[in-house]
């Protein structure tokens, strides 16, 4: 049995509000058990807190703010060593959840931020190299996301993503939008790292008609994980690959606001079903009170 993970999610914006909040984990949770654990084998829980401080020990936070530059979105390791988020508000819940469901996949996946693959690099000639697992950043734009109970929830690739080549049959990112290993999809990106010269390098899809290959270097002292190294160069791409949100998304599904009306119709069922079981007056059944008084004998004169 996987280590269960622990996330919490915080907002210290008023652009977030708890009910979308609720929701929002709620929709988490049920992606990180239903499509993320079985393809990697990982368990985490998802939960909601009203302020940081309210945050038991062992947990990862994800927090909320109106005020995050570019460089500081994403995931950070703590002194301790333990992971933890930051996320940019928005006054659409689909943007920042999106955004929260990016960096809830990886963490789980890759808490240290250090997790490697090796196998063929896609620049030609360059040999074997060893891919960072980043699972949600080859297609991490909002066009690729899906929803899970109306939220719009991130796109992630699958471990098949790194075989060494093209099967029919084969699942490479949950909703399907990668096709074949090593893809990377329009606003997405693939990082690795070359063993003979030591550099990071990248395939990006942020312009233009293809992919293209950049090296951005090698680490530096600054990072206190690979990931770190790579959020501070692709941040900004991020944001804006995801600012699109539900509009673009293929697979996204009903919003909120659609799915509010079985949620409103099953609200008004189990309120039904309550009203009956503490006995008040309901169209099928008598109250309670009628079938006592009905029951009780009568006193003699």
């Amino acid at each position: 049995m996987a280590l269960i993970q622990h996330v919490a999610l915080v907002s210290e914006s008023n652009l977030c509000k708890m009910n979308d909040l609720l929701r929002v984990s709620a929709a988490m949770q049920k992606q990180a058990s239903r499509d993320l654990a079985p393809i990697w084998d990982v368990s985490a829980t998802v939960d909601v807190f009203a302020k940081l401080q309210d945050v038991p020990d062992g947990y990862w936070p994800m927090v909320i703010r109106d005020n995050i530059g570019y460089s500081a979105a994403g995931i950070h390791i703590d002194k301790d060593g333990q992971p933890f988020a930051l996320i940019a508000a928005s006054d659409s819940v689909d943007k920042w959840s999106l955004t929260a469901s990016h960096e809830m996949c990886e963490m789980v996946v890759d808490p240290s931020g250090n997790r490697q693959e090796t196998g063929d690099s896609p620049k030609p000639g360059q040999g074997r190299v060893s891919f960072l697992v980043e699972v949600c950043d080859p297609s991490e734009a909002a066009d690729f996301a899906y929803s899970v109970n109306g939220i719009l929830v991130s796109d992630f690739f699958t471990p098949n993503y790194f075989d060494p080549v093209t099967a029919s049959g084969v699942r490479y990112s949950y909703t399907g939008a990668i096709t074949a290993p090593r893809q990377v999809l329009r606003g997405g990106y693939l990082s690795w790292k070359d063993s003979v010269d030591g550099h990071w390098w990248q395939q990006s899809w942020f312009d233009g008609g293809a992919p293209t290959f950049r090296d951005i270097g090698a680490r530096d002292a600054k990072s206190a994980s690979i990931r770190g190294f790579v959020d501070r160069l692709t941040a900004q791409r991020t944001a804006q690959a995801i600012d699109r949100g539900r509009v673009t998304a293929q697979s996204a599904g009903l919003t909120v606001a659609q799915a509010q009306k079985s949620l409103t119709g099953n609200a008004t069922m189990w309120r039904q079903q309550i009203s009956e079981i503490l006995g008040r007056p309901s169209t099928r059944h008598g109250s309670a009170k009628k079938v006592a008084k009905k029951a009780a004998p009568k006193k003699k004169a």
